[in-house]
């Protein structure tokens, strides 16, 4: 099969090509600047292609011959206050994507959204669900909508993000600690992605995809200090220290913390559905896979001291 993905140069999109790959599949990446993520060619069928996904007239020429699109393009933040961008990368695109899907005859798309689109008030649920409400309308494609929990494996922004903080802060204050997660392991999310391509009677569908256990994000935090051998001390805010630290957040370049993922946090990101037993698949614990990545981290952090401390 000829896919066409958007946003495959990011974290889920660097574990699922190598999946399509051994699929057989042949994947053409649509990104803004092909000699930043050279390494994607080593992958056999991929080939990188410069486009600006929000142009109509370059989506639709670069769908050309394809027989499916993945559209991973998504942000957890953005540089405004408004919701502007959020309706841009997640919306607007997503309807510009039908469109292109429309005029070239593709039929098959799979778009990676999140769990709990749509519910609450964060810009980011909100456009996740308008982008949905855009794809279940166009009956005349074959789409399948992807769910997930927020994803781990290595290289991700959560749990790595989290034990750089522990690295450098010894007491930690954790904005809304007992929001509930059930992360689910990325390798898992790209096998059953790449079975639900194949598979007709996807077509149409929601599938959600969570790990085996929910947790508080504070049992998160906390067991990432330990995984990377770190005694730190977290604090859990109570929520209007929480909401006053995703509004201070929302100032510092790169956002850590927003006030938009404060009013994500107030859903629980979990799901007693889980569409990955249906592909057959046993999800993968946290306590099965990042203690790999992040142990790694942690003794290349000392060797870099160590030699540090000789080379003086």
């Amino acid at each position: 099969m000829r896919i066409v993905l958007l946003g495959a140069t990011g974290f889920v999109g660097r574990h699922l090509l190598p999946e399509l790959a051994s699929a057989g599949h042949q994947c053409r990446v649509l990104c803004r600047y092909p000699p930043a993520c050279r390494d994607l060619t080593l992958i056999p069928g991929a080939e990188l292609k410069q486009a600006d996904i929000h142009d109509s007239a370059v989506l639709k020429e670069q769908l050309e011959g394809a027989d499916a699109v993945i559209n991973l393009v998504g942000i957890l933040n953005e540089s405004g206050r408004k919701g502007k961008e959020f309706h841009r990368v997640h919306v607007e695109l997503t309807e510009k994507l039908i469109e292109a899907c429309r005029e070239t005859g593709v039929h098959r798309l799979v778009q990676l959204s999140a769990l709990n689109a749509g519910k609450g008030d964060s810009y980011y649920l909100v456009s996740k669900g308008q982008a949905e409400d855009l794809i279940r309308q166009a009956t005349d494609l074959n789409s399948t909508i992807i769910q997930p929990s927020v994803i781990f494996g290595e290289d991700d922004a959560f749990f790595n993000r989290f034990a750089l903080m522990l690295r450098l802060m010894p007491i930690l204050p954790l904005a809304c600690p007992q929001a509930r997660l059930q992360p689910v392991w990325v390798g898992d999310v790209v096998k059953a992605m790449t079975l639900a391509l194949d598979d007709p009677a996807t077509a149409g569908k929601t599938l959600l995809m969570v790990g085996p256990t929910d947790y508080s994000l504070r049992e998160l935090v906390e067991w990432t200090a330990r995984a990377a051998g770190l005694k730190r001390r977290i604090v859990g805010l109570p929520d209007i220290a929480s909401r006053f630290q995703g509004w201070l957040m929302d100032f510092v370049p790169g956002k850590p913390f927003s006030t938009d993922n404060y009013r994500s946090l107030q859903i629980d990101n979990t799901s007693t559905e889980n569409s990955l037993w249906s592909f057959g698949i046993r999800p993968h614990s946290i306590e099965c896979i990042v203690p790999a990545y992040l142990g790694d981290s942690i003794h290349q952090d000392r060797l870099n001291r160590f030699r540090n401390s000789v080379g003086r």
